[in-house]
């Protein structure tokens, strides 16, 4: 409770015990429950501490006004702490020795108990809708209490540490200039400069670098960040990131930062570390670039071992250039009956695959599924790749090589739920040495964004391997850049960024900028390099994301105080909304209707 004078309160809900007997006390909060006993009144009070149990049996008012003490109505009580008579005595309530003999009673504000969407502390689940439309019920709520408690709690330690590093925390602008970052910008028409607009920052990716040319050497920034993009259940159109910055730092450094900073906030054990693998392998294993270490499943491309197989479906996908990957499931894990199979592409079709063949095997027999298809040989080789592959089922994806990563990495994911075998813990999982590039429609995009460095090694290629192959060498360049990932979840990255004005001048080339484009995107950042640029480095982490998961929640709603709907719309106050004419016409901009 605060030590600062001039609370209504003397002592909060959840607080009084039996040390409090014979005190006079002064509680203020909700109505949570009423109760007329024959002339015995009791009312149940709640703040976000606790519950406290109400009698008036010492009321000097008109016991008529607990008649407008509504549930969810604000009431302000003043009285003595006294035992509860024994056969009254509540030891599931951590007040429960005791309750509030009320003298005095002075409603704040009566609740409209006949229109009320729903009681937040009621024995009826609200409807998701209702919960979003009407935020401010949602948060009277145990749960989201906690939730907001807890992410207070993550922003101090990150404080905390940073400042413990010699970090300074430094505020970036909101309103600033629209750059390329993979995403739509959110954009803000501007009423002095008719015609430009102003852009909310993706991310203070620039920004950080120029604080880094500016010789802050140390920044981090708790920051709100705007991306136009489709939703879903882990996904806001505003969010918070954890941006880290640092000069002369290396790989290394960021990643033993992390770790100090993943261990305070996760209450990790002593001799901490986190494992590494490379993209390359994380693609080949589990088919996706943030996989959740918590279980096997290991995968596996068996392209070679089914070539010239009679079996179309395969033969089609090695012909054209796909591959084929397979998984293993033991029986010690499951067993499957064929319409859990048949169901299987249920799960794979959002992702492009089209089946998921199969077939298990028994003492050393196939059978089911593709089994007719499995020769002695095959059956060998696969039964090489891991141990214990005598009784259980194996699965299948063939198709073109991307449909077939996300197709296996989907199953996986979705038999470790479905089988438990997730378990409760936390593990974490540094991703390295990810492609500097990816192709698509004819040219290179960055895969992370423009500024990131390439491998020292291959710097020299980089900087004179032909630009129009997509097939060359630049296709196999790898980044300084690093993931972390917590049981399936990205959840921060970074890399070693360029400080080198020509080898920035080449990553425009590269991905297909002109002279004229960079200058009226990134030219006061092309200017900066010019003037000396420390070498540097850093990494964000996605703050709401952290939260989802030390709150133990798969809804990263429930951890943002004033959420967006799969929609990016606030139900509750019903934006985006529509702005007066005088508003677009001071703003000098019209919409074009659909």
């Amino acid at each position: 409770m605060s030590k600062i004078e001039g609370l209504m309160r003397s002592h909060n809900c959840g607080e009084l015990r039996a040390e409090h007997i014979d005190q006079q006390v002064t509680l203020c909060g909700w109505v949570n429950k009423n109760r007329d006993l024959g002339g015995l009144n009791f009312i149940d009070l709640r703040d976000k501490y606790g519950l406290t149990q109400l009698g008036f049996t010492e009321f000097k008012g008109d016991l008529e006004v607990l008649k407008k003490c509504h549930l969810e109505s604000v009431i302000k009580v003043t009285g003595t702490v006294r035992m509860r008579p024994e056969a009254a005595l509540n030891k599931k309530m951590p007040t429960g020795e005791v309750e509030l003999a009320v003298s005095e009673l002075e409603l704040l504000s009566m609740s409209d108990i006949n229109n009320i969407p729903f009681l937040p502390h009621g024995s009826v689940e609200a409807t998701e809708d209702n919960k979003l439309k009407y935020r401010y019920l949602d948060l009277r709520t145990n749960k989201l209490q906690d939730m907001l408690k807890k992410r207070s709690e993550v922003t101090l330690e990150v404080r905390n540490t940073m400042a413990s590093e010699g970090f300074i925390e430094v505020e970036t602008p909101v309103l600033y200039k629209s750059t390329p970052e993979g995403a739509r910008d959110y954009v803000v028409p501007s009423r002095v400069h008719p015609g430009h607009v102003y852009a909310l920052p993706q991310s203070p990716q620039t920004l950080k670098q120029l604080l880094m040319i500016g010789g802050t050497d140390k920044y981090f920034q708790i920051c709100k960040c705007f991306r136009d993009e489709d939703l879903r259940a882990d996904r806001q159109p505003e969010f918070t990131q954890i941006d880290i910055e640092v000069s002369y730092a290396t790989e290394t450094y960021i990643k033993n930062l992390v770790t100090k900073l993943v261990k305070n906030l996760f209450s990790m054990k002593e001799g901490f570390d986190i494992p590494v693998m490379s993209f390359a392998d994380a693609m080949r294993d589990y088919g996706c670039d943030k996989p959740d270490i918590r279980f096997g499943l290991k995968q596996y491309i068996v392209s070679d071992i089914f070539e010239g197989t009679d079996f179309g479906v395969f033969a089609n996908a090695i012909k054209s250039g796909g591959m084929v990957k397979t998984m293993f499931v033991p029986a010690s894990m499951g067993t499957f009956s064929r319409k859990i199979l048949d169901g299987f592409v249920d799960v794979v079709k959002p992702h492009g695959g089209k089946g998921v063949a199969f077939f298990k095997v028994e003492g050393g027999k196939a059978s089911g599924g593709i089994s007719k298809f499995i020769t002695d040989d095959v059956l060998s080789k696969l039964s090489g790749l891991e141990e214990g592959t005598e009784a259980g089922t194996w699965l299948f994806f063939a198709d073109e090589t991307s449909i077939v990563h996300a197709s296996a990495d989907a199953l996986r994911r979705h038999l470790g739920k479905t089988l438990e075998l997730c378990g409760d813990e936390y593990k974490f999982l540094w991703v390295n040495d990810f492609p500097l590039f990816e192709y698509d429609d004819g040219r290179f995009y960055a895969m992370h964004h423009p500024f990131t460095m390439v491998k020292e090694d291959q710097l020299e290629t980089f900087m004179t391997a032909d630009m129009t192959d997509p097939n060359g060498p630049l296709k196999d360049l790898c980044a300084p850049a690093y993931d972390l990932v917590c049981n399936g979840y990205e959840i921060g990255g970074g890399s070693v960024r360029i400080h080198n004005q020509e080898v920035q001048e080449r990553m425009f080339e590269v991905l297909g900028l002109s002279e004229e484009e960079v200058k009226k995107q990134f030219g006061f950042f092309v200017e900066a390099l010019k003037y000396g640029t420390p070498p540097h480095a850093g990494l964000a982490f996605g703050l709401d994301r952290l939260v989802m998961m030390l709150a133990k929640t798969e809804n990263i709603r429930d951890v943002i105080a004033f959420p967006k709907t799969t929609t990016a719309s606030d139900m509750m106050s019903s934006a985006p909304s529509v702005p007066a004419k005088e508003q677009t016409d001071e703003l000098h901009f019209s919409f074009l209707k659909k």
